[in-house]
């Protein structure tokens, strides 16, 4: 292993236990346009915390997207949407998709990517909103894609489940 897969591996830990983090905690943050006055812990660990994964966010997808990868995780940017369909139709047929080479998996990651970015930016562009009328519709921006970040990520759960089964079987 390199050290840019090691890198990646450790970006993508960090990336998977803040988030598991923020999500778990999320229906106990108290937050509409400002960080209320009586904040407590989980109030300003989300902030906190979000901040550093909006940072391991924005360079972990540089590490994943570097020297041309950026094609494995969004085929359709580059027109190539052969082994996404080859793979949706493959997986109707009971087999599952290659884990790598821009195909349906692949896809799904990039997706989650960018909703991880879309998430942590969201809420970011929201704190430094606060007080502001736009703070609101930060808020629901951030909600919505935060949503977002949860199907993928149980999404990606299960589509890295099925390797994992797959891998056992052989």
């Amino acid at each position: 292993m390199n050290a840019l897969e090691k890198l990646a591996a450790r970006q993508h830990l960090a990336v998977a236990l803040l988030s598991a983090w923020l999500i778990a905690t999320s229906p106990w943050i108290a937050m509409l346009r400002r960080i209320p006055r009586e904040a407590g812990f989980l109030d300003y660990s989300h902030v906190v915390l979000g901040f550093v994964t909006l940072a391991i966010a924005i360079t972990y997808t540089v590490t994943c997207t570097r020297a041309g990868r950026w094609r494995l995780y969004f085929p359709w940017l580059a027109g190539q949407f052969g082994a996404v369909g080859r793979d949706a139709s493959g997986l109707l047929r009971g087999r599952i998709p290659a884990a790598e080479g821009g195909g349906l998996f692949g896809l799904i990651e990039g997706l989650l990517l960018v909703l991880l970015l879309a998430t942590a930016v969201t809420g970011a562009v929201w704190f430094a909103m606060q007080g502001s009328q736009e703070a609101l519709a930060w808020r629901s921006h951030h909600i919505f894609a935060a949503r977002g970040l949860v199907a993928f990520f149980v999404l990606h759960v299960v589509t890295v489940s099925l390797h994992l089964i797959d891998f056992i079987r052989d």
